[in-house]
């Protein structure tokens, strides 16, 4: 069987959340945009 420790780790963890920062999101909505200005007409 598969050796699991790191991942029981990680849940047992506390501290173990991850955030996305606004700056990394907004560079990629760029690289959206610039492909295809129309990619996010019409959404919400």
């Amino acid at each position: 069987m598969a050796d699991n420790t790191s991942l029981s780790a990680a849940k047992n963890a506390k501290n173990d959340e991850f955030y996305t920062q606004y700056s990394d999101i907004e560079a990629e909505m760029n690289a959206y945009v610039e492909y295809n200005a129309d990619v996010f007409r019409g959404k919400t």
